[in-house]
């Protein structure tokens, strides 16, 4: 007895033949049910009467398919991820062999066949902590998820920085990104700055609770970035846990697979490239990666009534001495301006590392000399330091005893010191006193 093989389609297809020949269905009914021209049910009539259940069946069944791609094509793919994108998952491997070379495959075949060249393993995610899913904010510009990525960015063709990055909770999509050497707080002004001029004023902010957003005072924003969002008329809300954030967390996981990649293809080793690259990346990763919103208005506001240059800089207020001076960072500075306030004691200080120092009294801009550092260390050789702290130590303070004319040794009932030293009494000798016995 011949063993036969049908699929699930070719059974239902069998059955509607049997149907027929028993006479419950017409032809056309039948031709209807299983979606096909009676021409070709004819045609599976025939077949049934020649082959019998066998017939029914697919002739393509253990055959390669017509699309199947050619094995040069794959082994050139193989060849080139093996030269070129050893470290690439097969998404961004396959994306790349069709920008660069031409080659088009998806990426589960592209994957299968790195499995099997052994350039890919499959990985299996352990169980993790379950979070439940917050809801997507509705409005694109509403709420924006920052957060600095510190990382290798350049391999080792360049020092460790950080990635700071902007994401829209709406849509998913990078509003603004900015390397930067620490995540500080020029660094969130610059990433504001960015995002502000190019997207406007979101309504709020999420965040970590990094040092340059809060502090551990009583206060929650008291910090520089926290006034700046403040004058902003920008809420900044904080998270408890990372997975709060968890967009811009597992963009930054997208980002580390790809930027990276991106910046060792273009030879990128520093900060100032990297960052007049970004701008053409975040256009290909907003095409790729946003999604739609569920509103189509935009909720970013503008920001023409603002002064970006006064709001996003550090703002300190220093004591003026009696000579007009003060001190920041180890810097001597003084007021020269000719013409000052009555009773200036207090003065506001900006500062802004891209268009320098300004000193503020009342809204009065004071003109300021830098004097330089406040001391000057002296440079100490690694020898003498060595002598001074082992051999040279400081003596013990010897005991002060008064001379005989001092003060301190006269008697009250004398009223002046004594002109003669008393006589030394240590060469007496004591009466003989041995006759008296």
């Amino acid at each position: 007895m011949e063993l036969v093989t049908l699929s699930q389609p070719e059974l239902d297809r069998l059955a509607a033949l049997q149907r027929y020949l028993d006479s419950r269905l017409t032809q056309t009914e039948a031709a209807r049910q299983l979606g096909i021209s009676e021409r070709q049910f004819r045609r599976l009539m025939r077949r049934l009467e020649a082959e019998g259940p066998a017939g029914v069946g697919s002739r393509r069944r253990g055959r390669p398919g017509n699309n199947r791609l050619p094995s040069a094509t794959i082994a050139r793919a193989l060849e080139l991820v093996r030269e070129r994108y050893h470290d690439f998952g097969p998404t961004f491997a396959a994306e790349k062999l069709l920008e660069v070379h031409g080659i088009r495959l998806s990426h589960e075949t592209l994957r299968k066949a790195m499995i099997a060249a052994d350039l890919w393993q499959s990985r299996r995610r352990p169980q993790r902590q379950v979070h439940p899913p917050r809801e997507r904010r509705p409005c694109r510009g509403e709420l924006l998820q920052l957060d600095g990525s510190h990382h290798r960015w350049f391999e080792e063709r360049g020092s460790k920085c950080v990635l700071m990055v902007a994401v829209d909770d709406a849509t998913s999509a990078l509003f603004a990104a900015w390397f930067a050497v620490s995540e500080s707080t020029d660094a969130y002004f610059s990433l504001l700055r960015s995002l502000i001029e190019e997207h406007g004023r979101p309504i709020a902010v999420y965040t970590d609770r990094h040092t340059a957003l809060t502090s551990t005072g009583r206060s929650s924003n008291n910090t520089q970035v926290g006034r700046a969002l403040r004058e902003l008329d920008i809420e900044l809300i904080c998270a408890n846990t990372p997975q709060a954030k968890g967009r811009v967390e597992r963009a930054h996981q997208t980002l580390q697979r790809r930027l990276l990649r991106e910046l060792r293809l273009r030879q990128i080793s520093d900060i100032d490239k990297a960052n007049n690259y970004l701008p053409e990346f975040i256009a290909d990763y907003n095409r790729r990666f946003a999604v739609t919103p569920r509103c189509a208005s935009d909720a970013s506001r503008s920001c023409m009534a603002f002064d970006l240059d006064f709001i996003l800089t550090k703002r300190l207020t220093r004591t003026l001495s009696k000579n007009l001076t003060f001190q920041i960072d180890g810097e001597l500075y003084q007021i020269v301006q000719t013409v000052l306030p009555a009773r200036l004691r207090y003065v506001a200080v900006d500062i802004d590392y891209a268009a320098g120092m300004r000193v503020w009294r009342r809204g009065e801009r004071l003109c300021v000399n830098h004097l330089g550092p406040t001391r000057e260390a002296r440079t100490v050789a690694a020898k003498d330091l060595e002598i001074r702290y082992n051999h040279q130590q400081p003596n013990p303070k010897k005991a002060h005893t008064p001379t005989s004319t001092h003060p301190w040794r006269c008697y009250p009932d004398r009223g002046n010191a004594p002109t003669q030293p008393p006589p030394d009494t240590s060469t007496l000798r004591a009466p003989d006193t041995s006759a008296l016995r």
